[in-house]
Order: C-alpha cells, then sequence, then structure tokens
C-alpha cells in the first residue's frame, strides 16, 4: 500500500530516488505512464497488469474508451529500481508532467503519483480549498 507525500529532485541524469518505504513493492519491476491532471503514474508491475487486462475490455467503438486506453498504454514505459532505488525518468514523460529537479511522489494506495512541485502546490491547495465540495461528492458515491 502507497501512502504519503515526499519531496525529491531528479539528479542530472533524470533519475528519481524512489521513497525507500516504497522500493520493496517495485522491486520485481514497475511501469510509469501519463497520469492525469499532468501527473504521472508509478505502477507496480501486478497493478499495472490488472490495469491493463481492465483497458483491453473497454470497446473499441467509444471514442473516449479509446482516448484513455491510448493515455495509459502508450505512454507507458517498463522501469527497474537501480541499487540506490533510483528510476530513469523517460523524456517524454518528464515533458508531459512538465517536471522540473524538485518534484513531489504521492502515494494513493495501488499507485504512485510523480508531480512537479509547483504543480502539486496548486493542486493540493486547491483541493483544499474545495474539501468541503468535494466530501460532500463523496458521500454520495457512499465514501
Amino acid at each position: 500500500m502507497f501512502i504519503g507525500e515526499y519531496q525529491h529532485t531528479l539528479d542530472a541524469k533524470s533519475r528519481l530516488a524512489i521513497p525507500s518505504k516504497f522500493r520493496r513493492e517495485l522491486r520485481d519491476g514497475a511501469v510509469i505512464t501519463r497520469g492525469l491532471d499532468n501527473c504521472l503514474f508509478l505502477f507496480t508491475r501486478r497493478q499495472w497488469d490488472e490495469l491493463a487486462a481492465k483497458l483491453a475490455t473497454l470497446p473499441l467503438s467509444q471514442a473516449n474508451s479509446r482516448a484513455f486506453a491510448r493515455l495509459m498504454l502508450a505512454g507507458a514505459s517498463e522501469v527497474e529500481l537501480d541499487a540506490q532505488g533510483r528510476i530513469l525518468l523517460p523524456s517524454f514523460l518528464r515533458d508531459y508532467a512538465k517536471l522540473s529537479q524538485n518534484v513531489v511522489v504521492a502515494g494513493l494506495l495501488t499507485r504512485l503519483e510523480i508531480w512537479d512541485e509547483r504543480t502539486w502546490k496548486t493542486y493540493k491547495g486547491k483541493a483544499e480549498q474545495d474539501s468541503t465540495d468535494i466530501a460532500e461528492h463523496m458521500g454520495s458515491l457512499g465514501v
């Protein structure tokens, strides 16, 4: 289970050190892809396989299904932790998420999200400001 928020920096070779508490779950391989809201999603291999199986069942006749599958699958890249617990972020994904040197790694149970630090602060500030409305909507979903 991934939870928590961690600030890290990209090194000169575009490697990101994964927080040590998450490394064990990622040691058997991981997949990184375009996320939503201008971040990157990092999945364990098992979680990725489950998501990919669901994406494979989406109807090809629906434009939104095709677009979402393309976003997730075409932008995916397998990554491995090096001996220091770092992953290499492909340039096209860094560009997509507009990552600067300072990034935030956020744990969201089944995945990690990788955000540019400024983008994260803006997003988080708005979510905190709208928390009452968000909570009311989640209540209607049974949360």
